[in-house]
């Protein structure tokens, strides 16, 4: 990989895309419009270009009818020289006079910025392989300018969300982008707006995770997928994945099979290539959960057959505080007593059961809001102690005279209630019972039902089914650890309460009591009317 983030694509990934993309040879490529966003070393170019004069051949068109047909984009005029090398290498080869493939290749290749031009051309076919920059890479004007330019450039965002949003939204109707790229925008925070952008105005055709094909030349710390998405409405989508053995099957033989499962039509898959047709898409910016084919079928069949978890419970964090050194303590003599809350830490929950370690929350709050400070003098002697640090706070800069407040706001009627708790980050989904002792600090999550016996909830969760959930919703961060955030234990589905008879209740509540996974998991199984070889076929192990 360059330092400017170019990748090069090997031939058979290639020839895959364009096949998938429709760009082929046997249609009218010559009245089409198709665009290269980032040339580079002319892996697409040169089949682009080779398609072309096959479809102008076909049409008994002259050649230099193709001069508006295709456009590539490079950055500096020695990146678009080579390119334009490119170009004219693959005219010569195919008997282009050397004047012909010369007026071509200037009018293919443009020396420029494709990220300020791309609005200015209507494209049927927007084809590629995105740099991958970050965004602090950049020199910060230019930086603030593809910021300004497209809104789904959120946060720590890469460049080639920008190129997603270019290249989208200069399609026609009809027009695709096909693109082969890093896959985590599909479920990180930072490719939410990218994702809200599809799902509300294109069509997700076909997303095939690349993980362990050889799809280019040099190694490189990306995870890639495949994804071609058009402007319509969203039909079926193909999911697929494709393993190591796929780079020796023929490009046209895979997307031959690629194409016959979107149409439901059945060929024989070759070897390493799985697929799965998925009927609905998703929605808004919801994370796109495409592991595999298997566990994005599962996973779709549970979301349709039950309920998400937040339809019969209430999802939270605990309370942040934005100074934990100065808001927590053991002392029980600090301040009134009244104004210690017993607060759960993660400390507390990690060894599978609810251990309190005796550290309290210095709470400023009541039921009416924050506490007026005169009615509480120890409690005002201790917080004007420590005045200067917590003005410093963000918080406290946003309401001067609300200084001494927590960052959240402590909602006191979830204290005296059972719930369960679940570590922020960890390796498996384990919820632990408070059983209404106390309050969560803001690294744990809770879970609380007036419908849910929670020991038989917890049982649900801690199965296998729970932890598949939360592995399809969330990433992996560094080091396998998992983030448990509210955004993904909120969509896990679970059955109705009423529907678990009393005999699988009872044995959810031993398995969770018990901390016995397996046991969990062999009731869950039965509770939502999956095989145990169906789960392992999902989750690769």
């Amino acid at each position: 990989m360059e330092s400017k983030g170019v990748v090069y694509t090997k031939r058979w990934v290639v020839e895959l895309l364009l096949d998938l993309a429709g760009y082929r040879s046997e249609t009218n490529l010559v009245d089409a419009q198709a665009v290269e966003p980032s040339a580079g070393d002319g892996s697409f170019l040169g089949p682009m270009v080779e398609r072309l004069m096959e479809s102008c051949q076909r049409l008994s068109r002259p050649l230099l009818d193709c001069r508006k047909s295709l456009i590539a984009y490079e950055l500096d005029d020695q990146s678009a020289d080579r390119a334009r090398a490119v170009v004219i290498r693959t005219l010569a080869g195919r008997g282009v006079n050397d004047k012909v493939a010369e007026e071509l290749s200037d009018a293919w290749v443009r020396t420029g910025d494709y990220l300020f031009e791309a609005t200015n051309l209507d494209a049927d076919f927007v084809i590629g392989n995105p740099p991958y920059v970050r965004l602090e890479d950049i020199p910060e004007e230019t930086a603030a300018l593809y910021r300004n330019a497209y809104s789904t450039m959120r946060g720590r965002a890469d460049l080639y969300i920008a190129f997603f949003e270019a290249g989208l939204r200069q399609l026609k109707e009809g027009g695709v982008c096909a693109f082969i790229c890093a896959d985590r925008w599909m479920r990180n925070q930072y490719g939410a707006g990218l994702r809200e952008l599809i799902t509300s105005e294109y069509g997700v055709e076909v997303v095939m995770e690349m993980h362990n094909a050889d799809a280019f030349h040099d190694e490189v710390d990306a995870y890639p997928a495949i994804t071609v998405i058009r402007r319509r409405d969203q039909n079926v989508t193909l999911v697929a994945s494709a393993g190591p053995q796929t780079e020796s099957v023929a490009a046209q033989d895979l997307s031959a099979t690629l194409l016959a499962g979107a149409r439901r039509d059945t060929l024989s898959a070759p070897r390493g290539l799985r697929t799965a047709v998925v009927d609905t898409w998703f929605h808004g910016s919801d994370p796109w959960p495409c592991h595999s084919p298997e566990q994005l079928r599962l996973l779709r069949r549970l979301e349709e057959d039950f309920p998400a978890l937040e339809a019969n419970a209430r999802v939270g964090i605990g309370v942040a505080t934005g100074n934990d050194a100065i808001f927590i303590t053991k002392d029980t003599e600090l301040v009134e007593r009244t104004r210690l809350l017993k607060l759960a830490l993660v400390g507390d929950i990690w060894e599978g059961t609810m251990q309190w370690s005796g550290h309290y929350l210095v709470d400023p709050w009541n039921s009416d809001g924050l506490v007026n400070l005169d009615k509480y003098p120890q409690l005002r002697a201790y917080f004007e102690t420590h005045a200067a640090a917590l003005k410093k706070r963000h918080t406290a800069s946003k309401n001067s005279r609300g200084w001494y407040r927590t960052i959240d706001r402590v909602a006191h009627e979830l204290t005296d209630k059972p719930k369960l708790y679940i570590a922020d980050i960890k390796n498996v989904l384990s919820p632990v019972l408070d059983r209404g002792e106390t309050y969560p600090h803001h690294n744990l999550y809770f879970v609380q039902s007036d419908d849910w016996d929670l020991e038989v909830l917890g049982g649900l969760l801690m199965s296998a089914i729970g932890q598949f959930f939360v592995e399809s919703y969330g990433v992996r961060m560094r080091g396998g650890y998992l983030r448990f955030q509210a955004q993904y234990l909120r969509r896990i589905r679970v059955p109705d309460p009423e529907s678990i008879s009393r005999p699988q209740a009872e044995k959810l509540r031993e398995a969770f009591r018990t901390r016995k996974r397996e046991d969990a998991t062999c009731v869950a199984f039965e509770v939502y009317g999956i095989g145990a070889q169906e789960m392992e076929i999902a989750i690769g192990h």
